[in-house]
């Protein structure tokens, strides 16, 4: 019995001694060798069918002490199923903290990778790895649960998204609305009296402008344009004019006369000086010698002297000159 009792009891202290040295006195130097290297790398884009995949980051756990077999020393807590992490992830959702800001920095999640806890606090992975760091410790920093376990989710990313395609679904209405509002607005006329009048008023406007932009092109080319269409108007209505200007009759230079002896003018518009014809009175001025000169007789009524008139016709650009006083073409005769 002794001997049984003495093996029990180096069988026990052999056990304590084994988990001392496996648990706490390696602890430092197992929390500095998960830093160094990473006891499980996270799945790399490649590897993801889905790149939304949630998973855990914590390492597997280490095999159990002899202590722990033998019932000395309280075992690790068993690994959370897929099951127990949906009602993880329950909880959270009900406390709706992907929508809130992180606890540690006061942030919003958006795209930034985001984990979630054993105890259903959700925190930035960066935050959380920079809390264990400083504390010296694995504690949640809300709960101070110890000894959690740490999957990936993302939750925050999904609602940031969602959230950016609705404002960018709203910012795109409202454009498209404006739009066509303005389209009316250029297009259809109002009905109350000062909105009409100020959309007649942009529409010359507009149309001032578009005639600014093509006399800025080129001023010069467009002036030329000008000319050339006045001087092909210009002939039109003078070939008009010599249609119309027929060469009047014997009876109608009598009735051309009458109008003459109904004005009562009897000098030459030109030289201002009496005219030769003895059918004419003769003004206060008379000098023999002035009323030598020939007189004519145009078809629209007035007199000049032969000699002014045929000066004027020679220094008169256009091919068929005009009436000095009425701008009109003539036919003239000698009287």
């Amino acid at each position: 019995m002794a001997m049984r009792k003495s093996n029990n009891s180096a069988v026990t202290s052999a056990a304590f001694q084994d988990h001392i040295i496996k648990s706490l006195l390696s602890e430092d130097f197992s929390d500095l060798s998960r830093r160094s290297r990473k006891s499980r790398k996270p799945p790399t884009r490649e590897k993801l069918k889905d790149l939304e995949t949630e998973y855990v980051l914590d390492p597997t756990p280490p095999t159990l002490t002899l202590a722990q077999k033998l019932g000395l020393v309280a075992s690790p807590k068993e690994r959370l199923t897929e099951e127990d992490w949906i009602e993880v992830k329950k909880r959270s959702l009900l406390r709706e903290e992907s929508a809130q800001p992180c606890t540690i920095c006061r942030e919003e999640f958006r795209l930034h990778p985001q984990v979630l806890l054993s105890c259903s606090h959700v925190f930035h992975r960066t935050c959380l790895q920079a809390f264990e760091r400083f504390s010296g410790r694995k504690r949640c920093p809300i709960c101070r649960r110890e000894q959690y376990e740490t999957r990936v989710i993302h939750d925050a990313a999904r609602l940031f998204r969602h959230q950016c395609a609705i404002r960018i679904q709203a910012h795109w209405r409202g454009y498209s609305a404006r739009k066509s509002y303005r389209e009316i607005r250029r297009t259809k006329c109002p009905k109350d009296k000062k909105l009409r009048r100020r959309f007649f008023e942009d529409r010359l406007q507009e149309l001032n402008d578009s005639f600014v932009r093509y006399c800025h092109t080129d001023t010069e080319d467009f002036l030329r344009d000008i000319d050339r269409s006045l001087s092909s108007s210009r002939q039109v209505f003078q070939q008009l004019e010599r249609k119309r200007a027929s060469e009047p009759q014997e009876n109608n230079w009598d009735q051309i006369k009458t109008q003459v002896f109904q004005r009562g003018v009897w000098d030459c518009p030109i030289c201002l000086t009496g005219l030769k014809d003895t059918s004419f009175p003769r003004t206060s001025g008379f000098s023999p010698h002035l009323h030598l000169r020939p007189t004519l007789l145009l078809s629209c009524s007035h007199l000049f002297h032969q000699l002014c008139l045929e000066a004027f016709e020679a220094f008169t650009a256009e091919r068929r000159p005009t009436c000095p006083l009425c701008r009109s073409p003539y036919h003239k005769k000698l009287i």
